[in-house]
């Protein structure tokens, strides 16, 4: 018989060990996996692209579709008319998508900017030659948690000619 105190603090229980060891298990498999990811680039800004077509008109937004508070993420619109220009080129962007972004402005600058609440209209002069490109030069605000739909509308002559839409997601 044995009376000592230390009894039950040297002779462990066997349920307990099993599961703190599968605790940790669990634990770093986790982490291995976080590691992979990192790793193989996944848990960084990956971007795609949106397109639409319409009256001659190729409206293509470049956007961060993944991306993480506190890196770039792109965002760039092109568009595509095989004839050219003939009229200033507005584009209306949903206000509340530009809310992830601190900014460092547009490339080129607007000639014009307005809002309504619901969207940005950012009006370009007139372009020469088939392509017009926009670079909004951005990072993801380090206070932005979810991520945001956000839609582009090109207008031409104040008539909406086609429009895209894109959700970016945010990492933690």
């Amino acid at each position: 018989m044995d009376d000592s105190l230390l009894a039950d603090a040297v002779r462990p229980d066997a349920k307990g060990v099993r599961r703190k060891l599968a605790f940790r298990r669990v634990v770093v498999t986790i982490l291995v996996f976080v590691v992979l990811l990192g790793a193989l680039g996944l848990l960084g800004v990956r971007s795609r692209a949106v397109r639409a077509t319409a009256n001659g008109y190729t409206l293509t937004v470049q956007y961060a579709h993944v991306a993480r508070s506190g890196l770039d993420a792109p965002w760039r619109v092109l568009v595509h008319h095989p004839n050219g220009f003939s009229d200033d080129i507005e584009l209306a962007v949903t206000a509340t998508y530009f809310e992830l972004f601190e900014s460092q402005g547009f490339d080129p600058e607007p000639s014009a900017e307005t809002a309504d609440g619901e969207y940005v209209y950012l009006t370009f002069d007139r372009p020469s030659g088939t392509d017009f490109r926009l670079s909004f030069d951005a990072y993801v605000q380090p206070s932005a948690q979810l991520g945001a739909d956000g839609q582009v509308r090109l207008l031409i002559a104040g008539r909406q000619l086609t429009h895209v839409g894109f959700r970016t997601w945010l990492l933690p």
